[in-house]
């Protein structure tokens, strides 16, 4: 875990972990990790970790805020192609939000507005966002700046500059989506520990 976590925040190449670390060769790690993303190891942390944010208060779903960085963006993350459209991947990124459990009832699923700006503007996307009981606030094509969402943008700028903190993502080195993708949720497990750290000091 150790050698993988380096790897992740440092960028470096696999064969390049230093062996003082104790962590076994780079090779080693590596199929731990490809082994951990086969088995839903990342995935099931990333939802824990959600969980017991959500119960301490501090998850808040009434609004979810959608956006794509060169790698794809703490609630949900997909991995697609760089020639791929914004709007081509809405349904499947609000359907990606796991269910957040952390208290009694019904876990969390889906937020109570979904905002986005003019790139995931269509009138299908908001009609398929209202049938799951989710109001779609998505910039209209040739509606004027000063609409008022980008008072509530920073939170997702602010997510993709922490997913880019790690250096493995900044460049996809990896030639297999299901290892840039089990580097993503580990990410995204590792951002959500940063925000509970301070309950377990």
């Amino acid at each position: 875990m150790t050698g993988i976590v380096f790897v992740l925040r440092s960028g470096i190449a696999w064969n390049l972990l230093p062996q003082e670390m104790g962590c076994g060769s780079g090779t080693a790690c590596w199929r731990r990790l490809v082994a951990w993303q086969k088995a839903g190891v990342w995935q099931r942390i990333h939802e824990t970790l959600l969980a017991e944010l959500r119960r301490r208060g501090e998850i808040d779903l009434t609004r979810a805020i959608v956006d794509s960085s060169s790698i794809r963006a703490e609630l949900a993350v997909i991995l697609t192609g760089a020639n791929r459209h914004d709007i081509t991947q809405l349904d499947a990124l609000v359907q990606a939000i796991p269910h957040i459990r952390g208290k009694r009832g019904r876990p969390l699923h889906k937020p109570q507005i979904v905002q986005g700006d003019r790139g995931y503007s269509s009138e299908p996307h908001r009609q398929r966002l209202r049938e799951r009981g989710i109001t779609p606030l998505l910039a209209k094509i040739g509606s004027p700046h000063g609409s008022g969402l980008g008072k509530t943008r920073w939170q997702v700028e602010r997510s993709i500059a922490w997913l880019h903190s790690f250096r493995r993502l900044k460049i996809r080195y990896e030639r297999y989506a299901h290892i840039h993708e089990a580097f993503l949720s580990l990410a995204c497990a590792l951002i959500c520990w940063t925000r509970l750290k301070p309950w377990f000091n």
